[in-house]
């Protein structure tokens, strides 16, 4: 197996002692970055896949040549346990994770790094997997106020601005949720005056909507199928608003698909079961809306299928594609063509362009490449690649970050996949969080240690704006 030469970094995977959970984050601000060019379009990032809830950046006037050495680090931040995604509002960044034996809501400078506030509370949960024993969930902001689930399914809802308590749920013990592969996982989304959360009770409802002002259960939706690691995803569809939760977890025999939700009300239109068939397995890919169509995918058997939604609400089947399941990474669509990672990884996780109109598979790569480190013996040579990566399209171009924190400048078409520059930010594996783009700044994880560079999990800041032209 190719990945077997990348036994260096296996020491990577050994956790670091982290600070004490009341002492303030330890953040190391290098240099300011280029100011935001003019005419620049930027965006907050407030949850999980972006403003557009589909891991695409409408933002411009963004870097398309990389620094010798890579983009330039303007801050960085120790960080604990977890795969959360940053949320970005504002000046305001909040970063979710486990210091010790607490999870813990970091609000820092989004331009700096600079600490804000600090929340955390206890937790005793255990990865059984051996992975993280820090949160999955991602947080989200909305308005105001910023919503986040832990690993043990507390749900807290705080004011932005100074981190004081509104309210709080425990989801695991009002719904008698019993404990998923890897804790509780989804991330909640805000839509309008509701959070929307895949709960997944046994025997119902999947999924809740809380008001996001009191915390008060407004409506219950579905019975059948258990939590996912998938988020909600909002969408206009034939003129109406609509949430599509892509569920199912735990379960033997395993069972789960997506529901579409109307939030008004919470009526269930349809069920659509889609699940792989091994009872290891979990829904951990969030839907891709395109129009009226809903692309769903898993990597344990079924793979991808795309439903076109009719008039009256009803999915129907234009494709199902086993050999194109993503894991828990999106897929992207871009002019009429999907691009994701079908695999399990790392191992089998190939980058693929699938026709949108047809499912039909148009290109399949594993991009791979040597990368030179130095031991005591001397230089080394090291195969590593993208594997299980996530994409974002950004001002006209492709930014891929790899699982072994390379991040890639690329061309991505139909014509096929064609890598532009690389930077290798640091050599640590489990890069399974989504990078966050906003104003012109490039959020990214480091959630495991680095052996080679010696350092610890953190959160790094990238300076990806463009450079001002200069006047004449």
């Amino acid at each position: 197996m190719r990945i077997i030469a990348l036994s260096l970094l296996v020491v990577s995977m050994v956790r670091l002692p982290v600070a004490l959970a009341d002492a303030p984050v330890n953040t190391t601000f290098h240099a300011p970055p280029k100011p935001i060019p003019p005419g620049a379009v930027t965006n907050d990032w407030p949850c999980l896949l972006g403003p557009t809830h589909n891991e695409v950046c409408t933002e411009t006037h963004l870097l398309h040549t990389f620094p010798p050495g890579g983009p330039k680090l303007v801050w960085e931040a120790e960080k604990g346990e977890g795969y959360a995604s940053p949320a970005v509002a504002g000046d305001r960044l909040i970063l979710f994770h486990r210091v010790g034996d607490r999870e813990r809501l970091d609000c820092l400078d989004a331009l700096t790094g600079k600490s804000n506030w600090s929340f955390d509370y206890p937790t005793q949960y255990t990865d059984d997997w051996g992975y993280t024993n820090g949160p999955r969930s991602s947080p989200a902001i909305g308005g105001d106020a910023i919503f986040a689930i832990g690993a043990e399914g507390k749900l807290h809802c705080l004011d932005l601005a100074t981190g004081k308590l509104r309210w709080q749920h425990d989801l695991v013990a009002e719904y008698k949720l019993q404990k998923g592969f890897f804790g509780v996982g989804a991330s909640p989304l805000v839509e309008g005056d509701l959070l929307i959360v895949n709960v997944g009770a046994k025997g119902g409802p999947c999924v809740v909507a809380f008001d996001v002002h009191t915390g008060r259960v407004v409506w219950n939706a579905g019975s059948q199928w258990g939590p996912s690691y998938a988020t909600p995803v909002p969408a206009t569809i034939h003129g109406k608003r609509r949430v599509l939760v892509f569920t199912g977890g735990k379960s033997n025999p395993p069972t789960g698909g997506l529901l579409c939700i109307d939030p008004s009300n919470g009526k269930v239109d349809f069920e659509f079961p889609w699940r792989g068939n091994r009872h290891e397995s979990v829904n951990a890919s969030s839907p891709v809306v395109i129009g009226s169509d809903v692309f769903i995918a898993e990597c344990y058997g079924a793979g991808g299928t795309l439903l076109q939604i009719t008039d009256a609400f009803q999915p129907r089947t234009v494709w199902a594609n086993p050999n194109f399941g993503t894991h828990f990474m999106s897929a992207v669509e871009k002019d009429g063509y999907l691009y994701g990672v079908d695999g399990h990884g790392p191992d089998n996780a190939f980058l693929v362009c699938v026709e949108l109109k047809t499912g039909k598979e148009v290109w399949r790569t594993q991009p791979e490449w040597n990368e030179s480190v130095d031991t005591p013996d001397g230089p080394r040579q090291i195969p590593t690649g993208s594997y299980r990566c996530w994409l974002m399209p950004a001002d006209g171009q492709w930014l891929i970050l790899g699982e072994y924190g390379h991040l890639l400048l690329a061309d991505l078409s139909p014509a096929g996949f064609k890598p532009l520059q690389r930077a290798w930010l640091f050599a640590a594996p489990e890069t399974w969080t989504p990078p966050v783009l906003s104003k012109g700044l490039l959020y990214v994880c480091q959630n495991a240690r680095d052996p080679i560079h010696r350092t610890p999990t953190r959160l790094l800041c990238y300076d990806l704006r463009a450079k001002t032209p200069t006047r004449q």
